[in-house]
């Protein structure tokens, strides 16, 4: 059983509407409000159609302070952190020494020498720290600080009755504000591939703000949504999630240690252009055109949904396997995220899905994103 050290002040919340609490990086989290495919369907569409609200406090917080914190951001991660200013944030990838990908984050401007980090289950805490260890920096954790991901069509509409100029805060911007009388930073981020916000605050004011925001978004169809929609969600918008796309869940068939490029999974665009020093640089570039595999999209045929692991076949030989599906009946497809050989990773190149009880299903190599593919939904503006 693992251990949870780490506690959501929104627990009570999400126990009273049948939350089950299982680990997420050391907290607490409501992974399912029920295991019914009708209350996953629910939420998803919530999201897609409406607005919903969702408690992602388990990230891990990171404050970067201090003369050289810019330093060491720019050395642990692959962005050229001079290129953020204060008030803007951007997505990053850490590598390994070796040039493998082993987190991602989210890095935050927040004002002159000062700037969080975000991340998730990786190692991106114990990179900061050791990368600051002796420079004038320091890497503060803050587990205090909560953080509600509201995301959907109507998530704008929800917020501009009580934030002023919220519907001119461009993709990937901060806000420092007030809502509902407490203090917030609020980001124009998230992990769904729609037009979304994501809410910072302090653990005491965290379940005013919940209530309050399901009690202003009621007639709009709101809804608190598990965890685990976000599967759903990032299936069909291309969002990677570790390590349950990597290789640490999915080992190498020849025994070969974990550890997947960018290249591989389809990340090298966090890289940004020209950047040298960051840790794993050299051998990032190195392994460009050694690719062992493919992260890329299936399309089923049918809707059924593909399962976790399922195996993928290419002119009857096991190639790859699926790392998670989703059926949506809003947009009429199955579609999977897969790891496959490079050569089968292009448009039409036709596979079968093996379900775990056996059962085949014909399917197609299809470009991921499948939802939003040119990202206009999640960067619109007004």
């Amino acid at each position: 059983m693992a251990i949870l050290w780490r506690q959501s002040a929104l627990a009570q919340r999400h126990a009273a509407i049948g939350g089950e609490l299982e680990d997420w990086n050391g907290m607490g989290t409501a992974w399912f409000y029920d295991h019914t495919r009708e209350r996953a369907v629910a939420d998803y569409e919530a999201i897609r159609t409406k607005v919903g609200l969702m408690d992602v406090s388990g990230l891990k917080k990171c404050h970067v302070v201090g003369k050289d914190a810019a330093y060491v951001i720019d050395r642990v991660t692959t962005r050229d952190v001079e290129k953020i200013a204060p008030g803007r944030s951007t997505y990053a990838c850490i590598l390994s020494p070796e040039g493998k990908f082993i987190d991602d984050c989210i890095i935050y401007h927040l004002a002159v020498n000062t700037w969080m980090v975000v991340h998730g289950t990786g190692t991106g805490m114990e990179q900061l720290t050791a990368v600051a260890a002796g420079k004038n920096c320091e890497v503060l954790f803050d587990d205090d600080l909560h953080d509600m991901s509201l995301q959907g069509p109507r998530a704008v509409d929800l917020l501009e009755p009580h934030i002023k100029g919220i519907r001119d805060l461009a993709y990937f911007g901060i806000l420092q504000t007030r809502l509902f009388g407490r203090d917030v930073m609020i980001s124009r981020t998230g992990y769904t591939g729609e037009r979304g916000y994501e809410i910072f605050c302090r653990g005491k004011d965290a379940t005013h703000l919940w209530d309050s925001i399901l009690d202003a978004g009621k007639d709009m169809g709101i809804r608190p949504c598990q965890f685990s929609t976000l599967d759903m969600l990032r299936t069909e918008s291309y969002l990677l999630f570790y390590p349950g796309d990597n290789s640490e869940t999915y080992p190498f068939a020849n025994g070969e240690p974990c550890g997947d490029t960018l290249w591989e999974l389809g990340l090298e665009f966090t890289v940004s252009p020209n950047k040298i020093g960051f840790i794993g640089a050299e051998n990032h570039y190195a392994l460009k055109g050694k690719e062992r595999f493919k992260i890329y999209g299936v399309k089923l045929d049918g809707m059924a949904t593909a399962d976790m692991g399922a195996k993928l076949l290419q002119d009857g030989k096991e190639v790859g396997v699926v790392t998670y599906g989703l059926s949506s009946d809003i947009h009429g497809y199955s579609v999977g995220i897969a790891r496959m050989p490079v050569s089968a990773a292009k448009p039409g190149t036709k596979l079968i899905v093996v379900q775990k009880d056996g059962t085949q299903i014909a399917a197609t190599a299809e470009e991921m994103p499948f939802y939003d593919k040119d990202k206009s939904i999640r960067t619109a503006k007004g």
